[in-house]
């Protein structure tokens, strides 16, 4: 099957992709590396939209230190985050989060702004965000915003762009001295979504767990937060199986990934006891 678009335009600067999109009436679509929206497309879940090419945006691409935090552009491909020095030191879980994601084709082509600006409940750049506490930087021809993590997903493919604007940027905290960070899930194959995926940063402040793969978007596990904190694991693995609703599907049922994430936070526990991330 073949895509059915109403229009290909590629963007010179971020302020033209801008422009581009206001044009559009309401059917542009940013196509940055295309690893979701090309298969759409091709799949006919999606017709008629114009494409607003920014690829070539080199405003949008990068990793560079910004006082406290990393500044990555959103057009960063999954590829060089899992490469770059200032990830593997500052923001660890995003490099080890990239050895997750699919293949190494679509690592090569996929960015991290597309995969958060998608919002799929079983990726992993959104839950690694909402765990570190990330901000979204969000232009649009009204002007700039800043959108914090928890306040960007709302549901299974929904976030708080509006129309006619783009994720450009996602700035991080780095990581304190002592901070730890792991990723955990479990997918059928190596490649495949999970089934369950789990985020845990230990900071001076406390412990912050993310979730995906099990709800509509990437949540934070509140009460197995608390629980940790107190130092009651066990504690934090009841919390949070009953803090989350997973749905039932063709791979797994909403029971199993309920014991999944209870084993995931266990490993990922383990691990951070152990000192390594």
């Amino acid at each position: 099957m073949k895509a059915a678009v109403g229009g290909y335009a590629r963007a010179r600067d971020l302020r033209h992709a801008l422009e581009l999109l206001a044009q559009t009436n309401g059917m542009g679509r940013v196509l940055a590396g295309g690893q979701s929206l090309v298969a759409a497309l091709n799949m006919r879940l999606t017709t008629g939209d114009v494409l607003v090419d920014i690829s070539a945006l080199s405003e949008c691409r990068g990793v560079v230190e910004d006082g406290d935090t990393l500044r990555i552009g959103a057009l960063t491909r999954h590829a060089e985050i899992g490469r770059d020095p200032l990830i593997a030191a500052h923001a660890p879980l995003l490099a080890e989060a990239t050895t997750h994601i699919a293949h190494a084709a679509i690592r090569n082509r996929g960015t991290i702004g597309g995969a958060i600006a998608h919002a799929d409940p079983a990726a992993e750049f959104p839950a690694c965000a909402l765990a570190l506490g990330a901000v979204m930087h969000v232009e649009g021809l009204a002007g700039a915003r800043e959108i914090p993590a928890a306040d960007f997903f709302r549901d299974t493919f929904e976030t708080a762009l509006e129309e006619g604007e783009i994720l450009a940027a996602i700035t991080i905290p780095k990581a304190e001295p002592d901070e730890v960070q792991v990723i955990e899930e479990v997918a059928r194959r190596s490649g495949d979504y999970a089934l369950a995926g789990l985020c845990l940063v230990r900071r001076a402040a406390g412990h912050r767990v993310s979730l995906f793969s099990t709800g509509p978007k990437p949540m934070l596990a509140t009460g197995a937060m608390a629980a940790l904190d107190a130092g009651d694991v066990e504690g934090a693995i009841a919390a949070l199986k009953g803090e989350i609703d997973p749905p039932s599907d063709t791979q797994a049922s909403g029971a199993y990934r309920r014991h999944l994430a209870g084993v995931l936070l266990r490993r990922a526990v383990a691990r951070i006891e152990g000192g390594t991330r």
